[in-house]
C-alpha cells in the first residue's frame, strides 16, 4: 500500500495520483505538483490514502508545497496572458490564409511554454505561424490538433437533456459509441436526436448498454411464435425497459395484447416455420405485487357538537351556550326563511282573531257622512262584502243557533262572488 493524494488539473475531469511526501493535504487545498512538463498548479480532490501499489505508475512524482498567495497571483497572470494569446493567434491564422480554428490557449506555471489548441479538417502546414507566435511571446510555443470531442470537453456546454456535457462534467476519458447501441436500445436513427453538440454520438448511450444487452437476452425477437395465458401467436414488438412485448394472438388478431416476459414461453425465436413445434399448455400470468401501503394516522379535527336541549337542563344549556326558546326547545332554522315573529313554535299555531268585515249598511252611512255620491252599476261594480264569520255574528246578538264553518275556497279565475244570503250587501239600484 501506498500513501497518496488525488488531484485534479484546471479544464480537467481525470485524477492523478501525487506522492504527499508525509504532508498532510485535505479535498479543496490548491497544490504545486512536479510533472514531466514541469511545475503545475492544482487541485487536491481526495486527501491523504492508501492505494495498492497496482493501481499506480511507478516512479510516483511528487507533491512540491502547498499553494501560496504568490502562486495564486501568478496563476491570475497567466490568465490574462492566456487571453492575449488567444487574439493575437486568431490575428496570425488570418494573415497567413490556414484551415483551422482556435479552440484553447494553455500556459504552463512557470510561463516557459504556450500551447495552442486547434481543430482542422486535414493536416496543416503552420510552420510559418509559429515562428511568428514565438517572435511575439519569447517562449516555446506548441500547436496540438484534436478532435471535435475534445473541442466540446475543453469548451463546455448544455446538452439536450438541459445538463452540463458529460465529458467536461466527470468522464475521465472517451469511450467507443457505435450505432449498434442505439438499434438495440430500439432508438430512432435519426441523426440529429442521437448525436450530441459536437457531432457525434452521445456517450450516454453507452451508460445503459448493458442492461439492455442482459435484457436482450431475456426477451424473445420480434416475430417469434410464443405461447401466451390466451393462447398461441406472434410477437409484434418489444420494450426492453419493461420487459413487455406485444403479442397477435391467432384466435384474434387485433388489437394486440401486451403480456410480461414471464407469462410468456417461447416456441420458435425469430422467424421461421410452425412445422413440428408442438404447444404446451398455457402459461400462468403474472401478478403484479403491490407494494404495502403506508399507515397514514388520521388527522383529528374540532367539529362542532350538537346537544339535545330537551334531556339537559337550564343551567346545562347555559354552560354550554346553547339557547333555546321559551318553551325549552332549541331553535331550529327554517328552510323557507326566519321566523316572522319571536314567539315560539307552539304559539304561532294559533290563529290570530281578525277584524270584522264592515256590513254594507255600515259602508254606505259612512259615505253619505262624508259627502261621496254612491256610484252607479254603469260606471262600476259595486262590491260584494263577505259574509260576516260566525264568531262575529253571534257577537252582535244573531242567530244563537248553530254556525256552519265555511271554509274560504281559493279561485283563481278571479274574486269570489257572493249569491246573497246573510249578511250580503244590498244591491245599489
Amino acid at each position: 500500500m501506498t500513501e497518496v493524494i488525488s488531484v485534479r488539473f484546471r479544464g480537467g475531469c481525470k485524477n492523478y495520483y501525487f506522492d504527499p511526501k508525509g504532508v498532510q493535504v485535505k479535498m479543496g487545498d490548491q497544490v504545486i505538483v512536479e510533472t514531466a512538463q514541469g511545475p503545475e498548479f492544482a487541485t487536491c480532490t481526495e486527501g491523504n490514502h492508501e492505494v495498492d501499489d497496482e493501481s499506480i505508475v511507478k516512479p510516483l512524482c511528487a507533491m512540491l508545497r502547498t499553494a501560496t498567495e504568490n502562486d495564486r497571483r501568478t496563476v491570475e497572470y497567466n490568465k490574462k496572458r492566456e487571453n492575449e494569446a488567444f487574439d493575437i493567434c486568431e490575428k496570425k491564422i488570418a494573415d497567413h490564409g490556414l484551415e483551422m480554428k482556435l479552440v484553447n490557449v494553455s500556459a504552463s506555471f512557470d510561463g516557459n511554454k504556450i500551447i495552442f489548441y486547434f481543430t482542422a479538417d486535414g493536416r496543416v502546414d503552420f510552420r510559418e505561424l509559429v515562428r511568428d507566435l514565438a517572435s511575439v511571446f519569447r517562449a516555446r510555443i506548441e500547436l496540438r490538433q484534436i478532435g471535435v470531442r475534445d473541442e466540446a470537453k475543453m469548451i463546455g456546454g448544455l446538452g439536450i437533456c438541459g445538463r452540463p456535457f458529460c465529458c467536461s462534467e466527470f468522464l475521465d476519458g472517451f469511450m467507443p459509441v457505435s450505432i449498434k447501441m442505439a438499434k438495440t436500445q430500439n432508438l430512432s436513427l435519426n441523426p440529429t436526436k442521437i448525436s450530441g453538440t459536437c457531432g457525434r454520438l452521445m456517450c450516454c448511450l453507452k451508460y445503459e448498454q448493458n442492461a439492455y444487452e442482459d435484457a436482450a437476452k431475456r426477451m424473445p425477437k420480434v416475430e417469434s411464435f410464443v405461447q401466451t395465458p390466451d393462447g398461441p401467436g406472434n410477437v409484434k414488438s418489444v420494450d426492453l425497459l419493461r420487459e413487455t412485448m406485444k403479442v397477435a394472438l391467432d384466435s384474434a388478431p387485433e388489437p394486440l395484447k401486451t403480456y410480461h416476459g414471464c407469462e410468456v414461453c417461447i416456441l420458435r425465436n425469430g422467424k421461421g416455420s410452425r412445422e413440428g413445434i408442438e404447444i404446451p399448455e398455457r402459461p400462468a400470468r403474472y401478478v403484479e405485487e403491490k407494494p404495502e401501503e403506508e399507515f397514514v394516522a388520521p388527522v383529528i379535527t374540532a367539529t362542532p357538537f350538537y346537544v339535545d336541549a330537551q334531556l339537559e337542563d337550564a343551567p346545562t344549556r347555559e354552560k354550554m351556550g346553547v339557547e333555546g326558546s321559551e318553551s325549552g326547545k332549541p331553535r331550529r332554522r327554517h328552510r323557507g326563511g326566519r321566523r316572522r315573529s319571536g314567539k315560539p313554535a307552539g304559539e304561532l299555531l294559533k290563529a290570530e282573531p281578525r277584524q270584522q268585515p264592515k256590513s254594507g249598511e255600515e259602508k254606505e252611512k259612512k259615505g253619505g257622512q262624508s259627502g261621496q255620491k254612491s256610484r252607479t252599476p254603469k260606471q262600476q261594480a259595486p262590491k260584494q262584502s263577505q259574509p260576516p264569520r260566525p264568531e262575529a255574528a253571534a257577537a252582535e246578538g244573531g242567530d244563537s243557533g248553530e254556525t256552519k264553518r265555511r271554509r274560504r275556497p281559493h279561485h283563481r279565475g278571479g274574486r269570489r262572488r257572493n249569491k246573497g244570503g246573510e249578511g250580503a250587501a244590498p244591491q245599489s239600484e
